[in-house]
């Protein structure tokens, strides 16, 4: 066993975290109607992200589609995955008012927990506002994925609500990270990015240490438990990034683009790159094995 899954976390006082948490979100927030031009024209010639990072990148399909279709493909791409951020966040903040109602309200740490629901209300409706600019219309997901969502934060208790979260978190950081210094990319996408990854960063840690803090007192048959759901709900959630309909506004055979886009190997790189650090964050309590493993490496989160 490497040293990597092996290695404990340093898990600190969740009073004192809480405490630095609420700190810098007094410091370090931002209001997207204030802060983001809305009114700027989407420039055509500009990209949404990295055309390496594309579903179709590197196939024959993405060798079909002109520059501007190409451009057009990735501004549909960014607004697909804000869609699902979208859905998640609100599953999010559902499990995250469930987390609050059953602790102290008194504590830094639920005064936090409601700090990052009030980050996460300002973030849906600046991702929505984004998937308009960009000329995408949000689509309900499948029966399968809208249910297992519904089901899943009805039931899902602490480490499943933060391991959940960090999953879906850390992929949208590495995207919008690596989009925020490129100047390829449109400024309205790369301006949501610069706030959602601050607040994030927040989130991200708040959710590290409640993960680790609560999985250690866990038992056997719930890690078990806890791993195969969270394994599907990682895997319904990477599996819809990209809704097949963006290829169908680009002139594609939708049914055959999410073919070619499942095996592509560049796309499958891009997402085993963007969950990275959830899973190493995941392997040091090896909250990824068994059966649930099974469901990260067929979403191609694995390699």
């Amino acid at each position: 066993m490497t040293a990597e899954i092996t290695a404990k976390p340093k898990i600190t006082d969740r009073e004192d975290i809480a405490k630095r948490l609420l700190r810098g979100s007094a410091k370090a927030s931002y209001d997207p109607l204030i802060e983001i031009d809305w009114d700027a024209p989407v420039d055509p010639d500009m990209w949404g992200i990295r055309p390496e990072r594309i579903s179709l990148y590197g196939t024959h399909l993405w060798d079909q589609l002109t520059e501007a279709q190409q451009k057009e493909l990735s501004r549909l791409e960014v607004a697909s995955i804000a869609t699902i951020g979208i859905w998640f966040e609100t599953i999010l903040m559902q499990m995250l008012v469930r987390h609050a109602y059953h602790n102290d309200p008194t504590t830094q740490h639920v005064q936090y927990a409601y700090t990052e629901i009030a980050d996460e209300c300002r973030h849906t409706v600046m991702f929505a506002k984004m998937v308009e600019k960009l000329g995408w219309h949000t689509h309900r997901l499948d029966p399968v994925a809208f249910h297992l969502g519904r089901l899943f934060k009805t039931i899902a208790h602490g480490p499943l609500i933060f391991a959940g979260a960090l999953f879906v978190e850390e992929v949208l950081d590495q995207i919008q990270r690596e989009a925020i210094p490129d100047e390829q990319i449109l400024p309205l996408v790369r301006s949501v990015a610069r706030i959602h990854v601050v607040e994030e960063a927040r989130h991200m840690r708040y959710a590290r240490e409640e993960f680790a803090r609560d999985w250690q007192n866990r038992g056997p048959i719930d890690k078990a438990y806890s791993k195969i759901v969270l394994g599907l709900i990682t895997y319904y959630s990477a599996t819809r990034l990209i809704n097949p309909k963006v290829y169908e506004q680009v002139g594609l055979d939708p049914k055959e683009a999410y073919k070619v886009a499942k095996k592509n190997p560049h796309w499958i790189e891009t997402k085993t790159w963007a969950a990275r650090k959830v899973v190493a964050t995941l392997n040091t309590g090896e909250a990824i094995t068994g059966l649930g493993k099974y469901f990260w490496k067929k979403a191609g989160l694995l390699g």
